[in-house]
């Protein structure tokens, strides 16, 4: 117990100052986030203070997933700590300067590809490589795109990991749980300087990072137990719902889907008049009442595990649309009254 709450410990307090330096960092270099018409912020904001949650996810993985119980092999290690630098370098790369999409998703891919070999490596059969490779390319870019809001992001990766920690302690996972729960106090390090109004940004260097963890932790529990996959997909549900729905939304709609935009449902939430913090509630709001029971009731009752998760996920689509009509019937102009 004391050494788990070191390593946590550990991970909260190297983000918090290695962030804090990232604001002045970003100052000094111009790496500002301006406000614009795709932007929902209002202030100048520096960006890259994922940073933070990257460095201390580097420096605490390996002692946690090989020496607590239940260790992991170096295999899975290795590739999940070199697999979070490449999309980390890639994604700091981009918040210095624009970095075009087929090098981002190469690198990406590269990344998914190198951790997913790792876990193929413990007995997996070959044929689930293209399967990882898919959900964790999905992952890296979701957890992106729905980096526009403070708070936001870091409020997830909170919940989150704490959910996957749990889901791992409940399996006798200590070393899984203890780096699951890493992510969340990591996450909760970096909501220090992000929850509105934030004082830095976690750039596409903590974005795209989370979202490897993530899918990363995921695919470990899977591997360690098949039926864990369904709770650990239920805790992403609002995630899921709102960035799957809006790139099919605009793809539909034959907009270039790859560019900057506002139109996820937390901006519209945003944009319709709502501050950013209210936003953050409505889809902490979803995750407790919600997506934590219902991950808890997957996890119970095993034979129910994936019908609840569907029930879930369209729950959350249900909700995105009901959601998204009512901000566009705000959000457009009342018809002038025309006397008789």
């Amino acid at each position: 117990m004391y050494l788990t709450m070191g390593w946590l410990l550990a991970s909260f307090s190297i983000t918090l100052l290695l962030v804090r330096g990232a604001i002045g960092y970003a100052h000094r270099r111009g790496m500002l986030d301006q406000p614009g018409q795709r932007r929902s912020h209002h202030l100048p904001t520096p960006r890259g203070g994922g940073v933070g949650i990257v460095a201390a996810m580097l420096v605490c993985l390996p002692g946690m997933l090989l020496s607590l119980p239940a260790p992991w092999p170096a295999s899975v290690t290795a590739g999940l700590c070199g697999a979070l630098a490449l999309v980390a370098l890639a994604g700091w790369w981009d918040d210095h300067r624009s970095l075009p999409i087929l090098p981002r998703l190469g690198a990406q891919l590269l990344a998914v590809g190198l951790f997913s070999l790792g876990l193929l490596a413990t007995g997996l059969p070959g044929w689930w490589l293209p399967l990882l490779l898919l959900g964790g390319t999905w992952s890296i870019n979701l957890h992106n795109f729905m980096d526009g809001i403070d708070g936001l992001l870091a409020q997830q990766a909170f919940f989150v990991g704490t959910g996957l920690a749990l889901l791992a302690r409940a399996t006798a996972q200590p070393a899984l749980a203890t780096a699951a729960a890493a992510l969340a106090a990591s996450a909760l390090g970096f909501w220090c300087f992000n929850r509105p109004p934030a004082r830095i940004f976690m750039g596409d260097v903590g974005s795209g990072s989370v979202g490897l963890l993530v899918f990363a932790f995921s695919a470990m529990l899977w591997r360690v137990e098949p039926a864990l996959l369904w709770p650990a997909l239920i805790l992403s549900s609002a995630f899921v719902a709102d960035a799957s729905l809006t790139l099919l939304t605009r793809m539909w709609r034959g907009r270039r889907w790859y560019t900057a935009h506002r139109e996820h449902l937390y901006q519209w939430l945003v944009r319709r008049g709502g501050t950013h913090a209210r936003a953050d509630i409505a889809y902490a709001g979803w995750n407790l009442l919600v997506a934590a029971p219902s991950a808890w009731l997957a996890w119970s009752h095993p034979p129910m595990a994936l019908p609840i998760t569907i029930a879930v996920h369209l729950g959350a689509a249900a909700a995105w649309l009901a959601l998204k009509r009512r901000c566009l019937r705000r959000h457009l102009p009342k018809a002038p009254h025309v006397a008789a």
